[in-house]
């Protein structure tokens, strides 16, 4: 982390943190916010899914998308790492491979913002259990 000199460096920061929080807080509803999973085992590690995290992660903060980016495990899709998983609220979730930064800028401006559906889909092969 940077050294704090000025005051208002202070400030870009608690206001950057803040907003991190509240949207951390709104996770535990996942219907309000969008989630957005990237896969970091070890295979997604290895293909790239670290900057693949990082660029997701600034970049929906840079462009005021309300998001929360997570890290997860294996889904299982090895051969198509780097691998995310978006969920927009209201829509089921979509899984994309072979994620690079470009892709990454793709996935935001096309998918999230206006819907498109893009190449690099991965076919899901189950259902998701709702929770009692």
């Amino acid at each position: 982390m940077p050294k704090i000199s000025t005051i208002s460096e202070l400030t870009r920061l608690r206001n950057e943190l803040s907003n991190k929080m509240k949207a951390r807080a709104t996770e535990g509803n996942p219907a309000s916010i969008i989630q957005v999973r990237v896969a970091l085992a070890t295979c997604g590690v290895a293909s790239g899914a670290k900057p693949v995290f990082d660029y997701l992660a600034e970049e929906l903060q840079k462009r005021n998308i309300p998001a929360v980016v997570s890290k997860a495990g294996c889904m299982g899709y090895c051969y198509a790492e780097p691998t995310i998983e978006v969920t927009i609220p209201g829509k089921d979730p979509v899984t994309f491979g072979f994620v690079d930064l470009k892709k990454a800028d793709e996935v935001i401006e096309k998918y999230i913002r206006k819907g498109e559906i893009l190449e690099g889909v991965i076919a899901m092969e189950y259902e998701t259990v709702e929770s009692l």
